[in-house]
């Protein structure tokens, strides 16, 4: 198994190959080698194991993951001046690299991946989100989820009850999954560095959520009660209809309290009551 060691550094690659990061695409190349080895560890031993990297523009993450013995990388690029580079990378890796050209949002993880993989991606900040929501949704074709996020995103999808950053993000991505922060990254790693901070954090997907919920019930009733976070729950879930009251007392939630101060246990047994109305 070839280690790429023959590989031109990504600078190299980056000029010879015109890659300039669009901001457009939301690109911000990670050079560093040590960040990048860093993060391809963060899913423990990827030797026999499939990942789905999004978004490898030179393929400097790309690197590091196929340098942990990963058996297939699927790479999904929307950037078609990045094909030639990639090319170079799954030549230097016996092969294991396969790109995809197309939109990370449409494409349909579910047709694309022999088995279930490790997710290993350093996202562009403008898709970040709704890709993370994507992925919940279809949790059960993965194995884990470490992804590269702007600091206040991930701030969030890792707040506990009570903090500012506690939202929808936190309570969905918490109920499926076991999360962790693992480590931020300055922007002077990137080229270009970006306005902020990034984070990596890493999503565990739970066979079963610790309590019981249905997902779409539980999205609406977290929208309608961080929609109005100042208020109190028993205004902000107005929206939802029938008497808000009557469905926190029913949870055991006191009516006067805010979502912030609702775990994520709370919600799904509010939801629950909110499921049995309809």
């Amino acid at each position: 198994m070839t280690d790429g060691s023959s590989l031109p550094p990504l600078r190299e690659v980056i000029n010879r190959h015109g890659l300039r990061a669009e901001k457009s695409l939301g690109q911000n190349f990670l050079l560093d080698l040590n960040l990048t080895g860093r993060i391809a560890r963060c899913p423990g031993r990827l030797e026999g194991e499939t990942v789905l990297e999004i978004g490898p523009g030179p393929g400097g993450l790309t690197r590091a993951i196929l340098a942990q013995g990963a058996k297939q990388v699927f790479a999904i690029e929307k950037d078609t001046r990045c094909l030639a580079a990639l090319a170079e990378v799954s030549e230097a890796f016996d092969n294991r690299l396969t790109v995809i050209e197309g939109d990370a949002l449409k494409i349909s993880e579910d047709e694309l991946l022999p088995e279930r993989a490790h997710i290993i991606a350093n996202l562009p900040y403008n898709v970040a989100t709704p890709l993370l929501i994507k992925w919940l949704k279809n949790r059960h074709q993965f194995k884990s989820m470490t992804l590269m996020f702007q600091k206040e995103v991930g701030d969030r999808i890792t707040a506990s009850p009570g903090s500012k950053a506690y939202g929808r993000l936190s309570i969905i991505s918490q109920w499926l999954c076991t999360v962790s922060k693992q480590f931020d990254i300055s922007p002077k790693a990137f080229t270009p560095p970006p306005k902020v901070v990034s984070t990596v954090v890493k999503l565990v997907p739970k066979s079963e959520p610790d309590f019981p919920a249905d997902l779409k019930t539980l999205e609406k009733v977290v929208a309608a009660a961080f929609g109005q976070r100042r208020k109190m729950l028993r205004a902000s879930l107005k929206s939802l209809g029938g008497s808000a009251e009557e469905a926190l007392e029913a949870a055991g939630i006191k009516p006067t309290l805010r979502a912030e101060e609702l775990s994520v246990e709370d919600f799904c047994r509010l939801s629950e009551i909110y499921r049995a109305r309809q």
